[in-house]
């Protein structure tokens, strides 16, 4: 099979890929690497004007003052335009977002239909903010969500910017055609399964795949300190909760100030960041959430106890009974009170995270999530 995999999000893509190449199928990405974490994509559409460098900022921020519009946005859809010509035949193409290009969202629709004409089979995956996930949060019918810190607080609407921006007409127009004319819909995880069910969407649940030949796994048992890692990303911390682990770790510092290392870093390259985290025992990943994302998979893969989305959902669709790491809730003491557990008692620390491993392996090895991929596709 040819596959074109459109978009990319904290390496889903890339691990699809590395799965599909695996099982003799040949497979292409286009994206922009996912900004900062520059993550490896055959065809860029990464900007390489706009924002480079502080003048360029500086007239990009005018530009959009007046038009409302990202130059970084335009020169996106420029190079998506220009590549194609030479992205057609493939026997599957795969949207990451209805916003997989990140332009203008007429400009995409037209490109989409260019796109689609010239391949075959068209599927959109939903791993990440989309207008019908926005939708039903914005109910706020849910226990908690990414949106809890705006329904708390409303003066934190600029910093959901690009998250309510889904709920536009351009962009409900976006997915709406998008979904109209794509086979089929998958689902990555339970944060996005759960509001697509709510909204009577169809869709075909396949977890992430998680390359557990290139992770491997640390056996890091507590000898002196306890490393606790907290990586930030500031462009979305208030969504993933950030405020409670920092408060978290204020409290664990003047208890624990001789057992404990703690290092906190912020929107660094995706590179930098493995290898920033391998000596870690426990990782900080994120409080609104029921299942994990790519960072808390891969974490775990290595053997880290993960704080992160592992709500009662989660465990009822794993049929687990033991921990596989910790959930994570928006409450600092809760947080502080779980980190003093596993501090105290450090065995917990290696069984957790060996458990971890064995979870990775059974749901989310990379082959295996892969060849599922294909069924869906075949169908």
């Amino acid at each position: 099979m040819k596959i074109l995999l459109i978009g990319e999000y904290s390496r889903l893509h890339n691990s699809l890929k590395e799965g599909l190449m695996a099982l003799g199928h040949e497979v292409k990405i286009v994206g922009t690497g996912d900004a900062f974490k520059d993550f490896p994509v055959d065809f860029s559409i990464a900007p390489k004007f706009s924002g480079s460098n502080g003048l360029s900022r500086f007239l990009n921020k005018i530009f959009f003052r007046l038009f409302k519009t990202d130059l970084e946005d335009l020169e996106k859809g420029w190079y998506f335009s220009k590549l194609l010509p030479i992205l057609k035949g493939y026997d599957v193409v795969q949207l990451i977002n209805s916003n997989a290009i990140e332009t203008l969202p007429l400009w995409q629709i037209k490109m989409y239909r260019k796109l689609f004409d010239q391949n075959g089979k068209k599927f959109l995956l939903v791993c990440g903010e989309e207008h019908p996930i926005i939708e039903e949060l914005l109910k706020n019918k849910m226990k908690y969500s990414i949106l809890s810190p705006y329904f708390e607080n409303p003066k934190l609407k600029n910093g959901y910017t690009y998250t309510l921006k889904y709920t536009t007409a351009l962009y409900k127009k976006l997915y709406d055609f998008v979904a109209s004319e794509v086979n089929g819909i998958i689902t990555s995880d339970l944060d996005y399964k759960i509001p697509m069910d709510l909204q009577h969407i169809k869709n075909t649940f396949i977890p992430n795949p998680i390359n557990t030949d290139k992770i491997a796994f640390v056996q890091n048992p507590v000898s002196d300190k306890i490393f606790i890692f907290h990586g930030v990303n500031r462009l979305s911390s208030i969504k993933k909760g950030n405020a409670y682990f920092e408060e978290a770790l204020k409290i664990i510092k003047e208890k624990y100030p001789e057992k404990v290392e703690i290092l906190q870093v912020e929107s660094v390259p995706y590179d930098d960041y493995i290898k920033l985290y391998n000596k870690a025992h426990i990782l900080l990943d994120q409080v609104f959430g029921y299942d994990q994302g790519y960072n808390a998979l891969e974490a775990m893969a290595s053997g880290k106890v993960v704080f992160t989305g592992a709500e009662s959902e989660f465990t009822a669709h794993y049929d687990l009974n033991k921990t596989v790491n910790v959930n994570a809730v928006p409450d600092a003491l809760k947080i502080a009170q779980d980190l003093s557990y596993l501090i105290e008692n450090p065995l917990e620390i290696t069984e957790i995270g060996e458990r971890a491993r064995e979870f990775i392996i059974k749901e989310h090895e990379y082959k295996m999530i892969a060849g599922r991929y294909l069924d869906v596709w075949s169908k």
